[in-house]
């Protein structure tokens, strides 16, 4: 499918990760391809029988059993693993009141607490560690900080505290965190954090990293007050600052045993901050990790002799920068650079950056040019590319870049290099990014396309349902030929893949099946026999198998005098053999199949009976063998019935062994339409059809349809009729041929029907 919507590309030359040239690429792909740990297995059971495991409380909220204990290690994961799946909230953080979960390490990303649920989850804890990133608005920062020194263990022992993108009141005081005496850690990136506060934070005794990106304070001077402890400070888009640049470096002069240092900001805003910090000579002594991305005229040559002048540097951030190109940086051992100028730059500015959106999309932009005719796997940028999305979900130039990069990583034959469970998290990622931009085209035709994917829309996990509604949308738009095939052909292999009852909820069903009545109409109208014809035809075929909503919308549309003005326009077996595939799918609905007992289209099954190619004459045959199963259709054209079942027994007396092949596989949801002719012993030919089109499918997919037999309850059909009396020698032969094949496949195959089949 995918090489056809490329007729001008070869095949590409698929190179999986190499262990010494791509580490990264292969513990990536071991990962992914890895089961879950028992633990994590054992947590995900444990969350989603949380409501019925726990009892309840008077005031709503959920408690453990008693006698259940948990080990620290596994209760700070239970939390992170609730957090990560959305499922922390008040009624279930109260599971965290006692003393049977011991925390240290708490992560309460982007959860909806209140300030009360928090304080009496987690401050008697013996905490060291709180991750409140994002968290509602509900729970604001002088609440938390009031909770956690509520605690004197925890004033004293938490060492690192996570508030980005944390709310406050904005009547709120000053933030006290000087009572958070062991605090070495804290990150107030996005948060309205003031001058005043950094003087009070500048205090705290221990006090090692800082970061206070995007915050609102205009003087950095107090940070002096903690200079002989500070090791890294990140100021990244500190867009408030009222001081001059030589005040500025002034301060960062006497920081004289920071080891990182991080001055990133956004490129619009043209700050050279980062260009005077390279001329100075006594400044950052013992640097080893510079962070200049999105400075203003900054060089190769300024960058190589700040480094060269330290030595000991590990990291530099030059990503939308003018830097970053020469040699130096390729040649430097032991550093690292995000930037974009190589794949290695642009690998570790997506990792580094995955946090920060402006950097994220420049990232993912050198991406999607760097990729644009990769010929390698590339399972860890995908990776990366995946946290880019599910960390910025509303930011719709992250998801449109990043559906382009995956596109480009996935395309054509390199999905086959990907993880599944890595190609399954990018798919769903892509769907969701639809949900929150349903009406941005481009984000829709890179999703769409990469459904066209062969191995994403065959092997990979993800929401069948959501994605036939958004395709059969699609296919509606009108949109050019190209992308209108696509839609065809994904909506085709996706009909196959939903459950007849998902099938009957599919509100977009009918417009669907009108509008690919009005491409077949289309294309038989200008006597086109192309490959958006086959597809269409092959998509009606499968859309309406088993589906009873589905053939009723086809003849509603006036499907079955299209499909007769088809075979009266095309005669290629191809063509012929879709369009009785799916009046076999009409033929099947007693409600509808009186539709089919007109002139014309009888007329056309039974001269396609004869055909030379298996294919056509199995399906005419079908037709017939149905149709004439039931006699309340022919009471006024009798005999035109027994015509036809002769026709239809002295055909199936000419076809080769059941276990022949055919140009495509015939494949069936159910064998339970076969069951009512099975069983019809006062029609030998209809029962004998039935009989061949049962034998040759299990002949063919054993493990599927002798397994369906049984679980479908048809077994004991095949074994009435191997001893009817009024059953033929033929049809008897055909029974015992399937049975034996039964035996064959499944003499281990415990099941507790089997000891009730009758051998």
């Amino acid at each position: 499918m995918v090489h056809f919507l490329h007729p001008g590309q070869t095949p590409r030359n698929i190179v999986p990760p190499d262990a010494q040239k791509d580490a990264l690429g292969c513990c990536v792909v071991q990962e992914e391809a890895s089961p879950y740990t028992l633990v994590n297995i054992c947590l995900n059971v444990l969350i989603a029988n949380l409501e019925k495991l726990c009892s309840e409380r008077p005031d709503g909220t959920l408690c453990l059993p008693e006698h259940w204990s948990f080990p620290q290690e596994v209760a700070d994961r239970f939390l992170r693993v609730m957090t990560w799946q959305g499922k922390l909230t008040d009624r279930t953080a109260s599971i965290f009141r006692s003393n049977q979960m011991k925390l240290k390490l708490v992560n309460i990303q982007k959860a909806k607490l209140s300030t009360a649920a928090f304080i009496k989850a987690f401050c008697h804890h013996k905490l060291i560690e709180l991750n409140a990133t994002a968290v509602h608005a509900d729970l604001p920062v002088p609440d938390i900080i009031s909770g956690l020194c509520s605690n004197s263990w925890i004033q004293q022992n938490l060492r690192c505290l996570l508030l980005d993108s944390t709310s406050i009141p904005q009547n709120s005081r000053l933030l006290f965190f000087s009572q958070l005496t062991g605090l070495r850690i804290l990150s107030v990136f996005n948060v309205c954090f003031h001058t005043e506060d950094l003087a009070n934070v500048s205090q705290l005794p221990r006090l090692e990293s800082l970061d206070i990106s995007n915050t609102l304070v205009t003087d950095i001077s107090a940070l002096l007050t903690c200079k002989d402890r500070l090791k890294s400070l990140t100021m990244h888009y500190l867009k408030c600052l009222t001081m001059t640049k030589p005040q500025i470096l002034a301060v960062i002069r006497g920081l004289t045993c920071l080891l990182h240092l991080d001055i990133s900001d956004h490129r619009q805003l043209k700050s050279d901050l980062a260009f005077h910090l390279l001329q100075q000579k006594d400044i950052l002594p013992n640097v080893v990790s510079l962070d200049i991305s999105g400075g203003n005229c900054i060089t190769d040559e300024a960058v190589e002799l700040f480094i060269q002048q330290r030595p000991a540097m590990q990291f530099v951030g030059l990503l939308a920068t003018d830097a970053g190109s020469s040699d130096f940086f390729t040649t430097k051992q032991g550093l690292r650079v995000a930037g974009g100028a190589s794949m290695s730059q642009i690998s570790e500015a997506l990792s580094r950056y995955r946090n920060r959106s402006c950097f994220m999309k420049e990232a993912l932009c050198r991406l999607f040019t760097e990729t644009f005719s990769v010929e390698v796997t590339m399972p860890a940028i995908l990776k990366l590319v995946a946290v880019g999305m599910r960390n910025h979900p509303l930011d719709l130039p992250v998801q449109f870049t990043a559906s382009a990069c995956a596109l480009n990583l996935t395309r054509q034959g390199l999905a086959k290099g990907m993880p599944v469970r890595l190609l399954s998290e990018v798919t769903c990622l892509l769907f969701k990014a639809l949900k929150n931009f349903p009406h941005y085209q481009q984000l829709q035709k890179n999703c769409l396309l990469s459904l066209t994917n062969s191995r994403i829309l065959v092997d990979v996990p993800f929401d069948r349902f959501d994605a036939a509604k958004f395709v059969m949308r699609w296919l509606c738009k009108h949109e050019n030929p190209k992308m209108q095939t696509m839609a065809v052909s994904v909506t085709s292999i996706l009909a196959l893949q939903l459950s007849p009852e998902q099938m009957a909820q599919l509100e977009e069903l009918f417009m669907a099946v009108k509008e690919l009545l009005a491409i077949v109409k289309q294309k038989t109208t200008e006597n086109l026999d192309d490959v958006t014809l086959l597809f269409t035809l092959k998509a009606l075929w499968n859309l309406t198998d088993g589906s009873p909503a589905a053939c009723k919308h086809f003849i509603e549309n006036q499907g079955l005098e299209i499909f007769i003005q088809v075979l009266e326009t095309f005669s290629e077996s191809a063509i012929q053999s879709k369009v009785l595939g799916l009046l076999n799918n009409i033929a099947e609905i007693r409600e509808l199949s009186s539709k089919l007992v007109t002139d014309d289209a009888l007329k056309h099954i039974n001269s396609l009976l004869c055909s030379r190619e298996m294919e056509v004459s199995y399906f005419a045959a079908g037709i017939i063998a149905h149709l004439t199963s039931d006699r309340q259709l022919w009471i006024s054209r009798d005999f035109q019935r027994r015509a036809l079942l002769q026709d239809l027994h002295a055909t199936i007396q000419n076809w080769p062994s059941s276990s022949c092949k055919m140009t495509a596989l015939v494949t069936y949801r159910s064998l339970k339409t076969f069951f009512p002719l099975l069983g019809n012993f006062s029609q030998p030919e209809v029962q004998l059809w039935a009989l061949w089109a049962v034998c040759h499918v299990c002949s063919k997919n054993p493990s599927k349809y002798c397994k369906m037999l049984v679980e479908e309850e048809g077994l004991q059909l095949l074994c009435d009729i191997q001893e009817h009396s009024e059953a033929t020698p033929q049809a008897q032969q055909i029974a015992a041929s399937i049975l034996d094949d039964f035996r064959m496949h499944f003499m281990n195959y415990q099941r507790p029907t089997l000891c009730q089949m009758p051998f």
